[in-house]
Formats: structure tokens, C-alpha cells, sequence
């Protein structure tokens, strides 16, 4: 898609977060006016990239807006309205039915009112069956937007990567342990996918107004690997050691998810343990099409397979090195455990130590890259 001739206003909801944010910036650079709203407008900007100071910030609170008339004072001057507001867990008001379901729902009925085109963030590996509360009203919203009747794109991303993105660098941060502690079933492949990437393809969106093809969009990078192969794939960009990987049974992994909402700790939730366990993939992929080039390659497999041999001495492939990352990556799993005990026990000693049980805590690594939803 190339870049409209006219200008749009856009409303980007979420603006300040890590995907609002790549949205507003790459409709800024295809010459949009854009409005940002958030729920601290006045905290907003140290979150914006600098060409993004001088937009118009918006106090706007979802749990609040459940009416398509608290919705028209925002939506009535501006020609699309991005929605990618989501919460991870609930607090007080901001309720998943409230914040994935009812307020895009009215929000939706507005835009339809005033002929406003809608982007909606939605997720990839949406399912009725999910038992996450999550999931099933991330999948409610879904079908709200699509039952209003408004010019609207439902965005499904996959697993998102970029700097700053809570998850994202949860996820680097873990990569440089010395060892990978792995739901057992966590099985699903991730098509994980650069947030500039979505960025560029969600401002091409907004300028597609009436065109059905791009009513569902599902968004996917290159690479496919599991939550565990990704870790690895992390971790060799800055280890050439690979970390023991230690397959925590499902029943314990389901538990530690739970934990983790019920104390608002990290971005592992019980959500996204559901998505782990299945393929998060596009059936289609249409970033090409929006963005008019390849995807960005965030991780590459290439690093973690075995040199070959010099040339001159066989045509063969060589066989891994059995300590190399590419054996401990691909290899079976019953082989993987009983091979690595020793190196397991003495990588969880000192993954021990990184977390202060029994030992001086190590030092702050803070010299890696800054870094999703379902």
C-alpha cells in the first residue's frame, strides 16, 4: 500500500503504550495528523518518540466509555480511530468485559454513527473453548466491532518484539539466564512479529477505507519458533554458551500462571499459557501487502544451527557438536533431560543466585537491548 494523498486526523487509543505508540509514529511519518489517548495524557509525552510531542493528548478510560454517546466526543472530527488498548489483568474497574468487550462495542456503534474507520487490536489464537477470561473477552470484542456495521479492520498480531514492550523485554531478560525453566506442553509455534512492522501496517489500514478485503488481518513475522526454541534463539545473540532447558510439568506451569495474576507479576498469565500451548500463527499472513516488504527479522534460526564443514573435505552436512545450541535446541526431548543433569543442577545454582536465594544477588546486566498481548 502506498501512503494516501490526503491526510487523515486519527485517534490512536493507547497512543502512549508499546503498540499505540508504533501505530501513532508511523501514521506521524505518512503525514497524518494524530491524537493520542491515553490515560495519563499529561505523563504521556516522555512515552512518545520526539515527533510525537506536539500531538493533541486525550484523557480516555474504556471501563468509562460503555455508551456510543460517551464515545462521540471523541470520535466525531476525526476520519479512523486505532483502539489498541488492552489489559493484561484486571484492576478495580478496568474489568476484561468492560475493557476487551463493552467499550468496543459502543465504540464501534459510534464510529458507525459518523462514518469513522476503525482499526481494532485484537490477538491471534482466539477461541471459544479458551478457559482464560482473558482470551474469551478479547474474543467478545471481536465480534462486537464486526457486528456494528462499521468500516472496521480486526488486526490479529502474533507474538510482538520491539524495545521497551513489557513483555518484550521480560522475554530478552529471561533469554540471558543460564537456564530456561519451559512449560511442558507449551508445544505452539510463535510467528513472532517486529511491533514497527505492525506499526507501518496498522497506518496503511487506516487509509483503506470501504474495502472488505482487509476486514480481518492477521499479522505474522518469518521465523516460527516455540516459547523455548525462541529463548534460545534470544540468548545466542549474546551468549555463545546455550542455557540448560528444564521442561517444567503443565500442572506446574498452570499454577505458576495462576500465581503470577493473582500477584500482578510479570507478563505471564494464564492467557497466555493457553496461547503457548497452541500454533500463534497467521493463516494468512498480509504484511507484505501492507507494508510492501519483507517482514523484519527479529530472531534467525541461522544462529543457532552448526557450522559446515571447510570445503574440500566432504560434501556431507556436519553433524552437531552435542554441547552446541543447535543440539540442545533440536534435540529429543527424553535425550535433552537425561543428557543435561549435571549442567542443569549447576545452571539453576546459579539462576539461584540471580534471584538472591541463598547468595549475593549478580549485578544489573544493563548494557543489552531495551525491549508482546495476546
Amino acid at each position: 500500500m502506498t501512503a494516501t494523498a490526503l491526510p487523515l486526523r486519527v485517534l490512536v487509543l493507547g497512543g502512549a503504550g508499546f503498540i499505540g505508540r508504533h501505530i501513532a509514529a508511523a501514521l506521524a511519518a505518512r503525514g497524518h495528523a494524530v491524537e493520542i489517548g491515553s490515560r495519563h495524557p499529561a505523563s504521556a509525552a516522555r512515552r512518545l518518540p520526539t515527533a510525537l510531542h506536539g500531538a493533541r493528548r486525550l484523557e480516555t478510560h474504556l471501563e468509562r466509555l460503555l455508551c456510543a454517546e460517551d464515545w462521540e466526543p471523541l470520535v466525531w472530527n476525526v476520519a479512523a480511530v486505532v483502539n489498541s488498548v488492552g489489559i493484561l489483568r484486571e484492576r478495580g474497574r478496568e474489568t476484561y468485559e468492560r475493557v476487551h468487550h463493552l467499550a468496543p462495542a459502543a465504540l464501534a456503534a459510534a464510529c458507525e454513527r459518523h462514518g469513522v474507520r476503525l482499526i481494532h487490536i485484537s490477538a491471534l489464537g482466539l477461541r471459544e473453548e479458551a478457559a482464560s477470561r482473558f482470551l474469551r473477552s478479547k474474543l467478545a470484542g471481536e465480534r462486537a466491532v464486526m457486528a456494528s456495521g462499521a468500516d472496521c479492520s480486526i488486526v490479529r498480531p502474533a507474538l510482538l518484539d520491539g524495545e521497551n514492550g513489557y513483555g518484550a523485554r521480560w522475554l530478552r531478560g529471561l533469554a540471558r539466564w543460564p537456564v530456561h525453566f519451559v512449560p511442558a506442553d507449551a508445544a505452539g509455534r510463535l510467528a513472532v512479529l517486529d511491533v514497527k512492522d505492525l506499526g507501518e501496517a496498522v497506518a496503511a489500514l487506516c487509509e483503506a477505507r470501504g474495502r472488505p478485503e482487509w476486514r480481518e488481518v492477521e499479522l505474522g513475522g518469518t521465523a516460527c519458533p516455540t516459547i523455548g526454541e525462541y529463548l534460545a534463539l534470544l540468548r545466542a545473540k549474546h551468549a555463545a554458551r546455550p542455557a540448560a532447558r528444564i521442561e517444567v510439568p503443565a500442572w506446574m506451569a498452570r499454577l505458576g500462571s495462576h500465581a503470577c495474576d493473582l500477584l500482578h507479576f510479570s507478563p505471564f498469565s494464564f492467557g497466555h499459557l493457553e496461547l503457548l500451548r497452541r500454533n500463534n500463527m497467521p493463516r494468512v499472513n498480509r504484511l507484505r501487502e501492507l507494508i510492501g516488504r519483507a517482514p523484519t527479522a527479529v530472531v534467525s534460526y541461522g544462529s543457532l544451527l552448526p557450522t559446515t564443514r571447510p570445503a574440500g573435505r566432504s560434501t556431507a552436512p556436519a553433524r552437531a557438536d552435542p554441547s552446541s545450541s543447535a543440539a540442545l535446541l533440536w534435540s529429543p526431548p527424553a535425550r535433552r533431560r537425561s543428557g543435561a543433569g549435571p549442567a542443569a543442577a549447576r545452571a539453576l545454582r546459579r539462576s539461584l543466585r540471580f534471584l538472591h536465594i541463598g547468595a549475593a544477588p549478580a549485578p544489573r546486566d544493563r548494557a543489552g537491548p531495551k525491549a508482546p498481548a495476546p
